[in-house]
């Protein structure tokens, strides 16, 4: 049900203000990929190769995944806020660890136990569908991701700098810092949202087979894990693409590399305005095939002859768009499913959408060469963006069969 209380900000006993989930929701990206461009100093400064200490980005995501099938259900038992307050305790201690690891080993442990930040995208999400109905909470969802969407386009850009001013180290401290306001906002504005189960930890965890055994539980996961496993093939793809076959120069790449964050941009704003006007099955379907259309229409113009930095790069803007329609509203969907279990589903959601895009990007790097070209990472999203628009025809029939409006 909806809550008409009045929201105020940095006062626990009214909902959590939109700049507050917006915090809880960037931090996540920011952790993610602030140190990207510090990878060839940390390779250096612990005297080992490159590619070494480039699985901080897998590791992250492997461990990411596999925390957000712990985190649901954790939340659903003990709280949101509870649960997001250590979350973050955890984080800072561990970004701690990072700066001060003696050895790469160490800091990998460290770089892995930083993953725990992902309690703050899986609960930000169901503390907006503890909140609010299904297409009220897409809505929401959407402006939340709308503002987070600016992270990854200017963290890398921060951390570039703060790693040349002041060495690697700067940008885990700049994590720390922000991990304490984030910390200490959400202390200060964010209550209790969630109603207790009165179940045993035990008896959370055995609520995944009511969602695991759902169609539409299933086709709204999938439907998200595939738009968004598009953009995670570009990730472990684009950046070969642009300087091996277009040999563009890394500032130019940097660049056109942010296309599709614009038109993800663009896809969360609709969805903030028009969720609740068309539903959450359109706009999912409609970002699904955006998704297609952008990796189709960019084959298609290889095929022909005609692939070259600006097409590749400007489909991708309607990538991008593609996943700012469809995953806030698909995310209101699953969570909606079984809105008693909205953490676990979170979670077990979160969980495939990562650890299938975690893949995805490991694959597509490991196909592209020279003498491929761009076309395996274009079959890969173009192949990835139908089987979203499949899934999500799933649920439509599903809730037709069910009569649900």
């Amino acid at each position: 049900m909806d809550n008409a209380n009045a929201v105020r900000f940095l006062d626990k006993t009214t909902p959590p203000h939109i700049s507050t989930l917006i915090l809880l929701s960037g931090i996540g990206a920011l952790a993610m990929n602030m140190f990207l461009p510090s990878l060839p100093a940390m390779a250096e400064y612990f005297g080992t190769d490159y590619a070494v200490m480039q699985l901080s980005v897998p590791l992250y995501l492997l461990f990411s995944a596999g925390l957000q099938l712990i985190i649901g259900p954790v939340s659903d038992n003990l709280g949101r806020r509870n649960v997001l307050l250590w979350g973050l305790i955890i984080f800072m201690v561990a970004t701690v660890g990072c700066i001060y690891a003696p050895t790469t080993m160490i800091f990998l442990i460290c770089r892995c136990a930083q993953a725990i930040v992902a309690v703050t995208m899986v609960l930000s999400r169901a503390v907006v569908r503890d909140m609010f109905t299904q297409d009220k909470a897409a809505s929401m969802i959407g402006y939340v991701t709308m503002g987070m969407a600016i992270v990854p386009m200017i963290s890398p850009a921060i951390g570039g700098m703060l790693d040349q001013a002041f060495g690697w180290q700067a940008t885990f401290w700049a994590m720390f810092a922000i991990g304490g306001l984030v910390l200490a906002v959400t202390w200060s504005d964010l209550g209790e949202t969630s109603v207790a189960s009165g179940k045993t930890l035990t008896q959370q965890f055995g609520e995944y087979p009511e969602l695991l055994t759902s169609p539409r539980f299933w086709g709204y996961s999938m439907a998200a894990a595939c738009c968004s496993g598009a953009f995670f093939a570009y990730l472990g793809g684009a950046p070969f693409v642009g300087s091996e076959v277009f040999g563009m120069e890394p500032a130019q790449l940097g660049l056109y590399f942010g296309a599709p964050a614009v038109g993800y941009f663009i896809g969360n704003f609709i969805t903030a305005r028009m969720a609740t006007k068309l539903g959450v099955n359109t706009l999912v379907l409609l970002g699904c095939l955006a998704n297609a259309v952008g990796g189709s229409v960019s084959l298609l113009i290889f095929l022909a002859g005609y692939g070259s930095p600006m097409t590749f790069f400007g489909m991708m803007t309607l990538v991008g768009l593609g996943n700012g329609l469809c995953i806030p509203n698909a995310t209101a969907g699953l969570l909606s499913v079984r809105p008693h279990l909205a953490g676990t589903a979170s979670g077990l959601g979160g969980a495939i959408m990562i650890g299938g895009g975690a893949g995805l990007s490991i694959l597509a790097g490991s196909l592209l060469s020279i003498e491929t070209g761009a076309y395996p990472l274009l079959w890969i999203m173009l192949l990835t963006a139908v089987a979203g628009v499949m899934s999500i025809l799933v649920v439509i029939r599903r809730e037709k069969a069910l009569g649900i409006q």
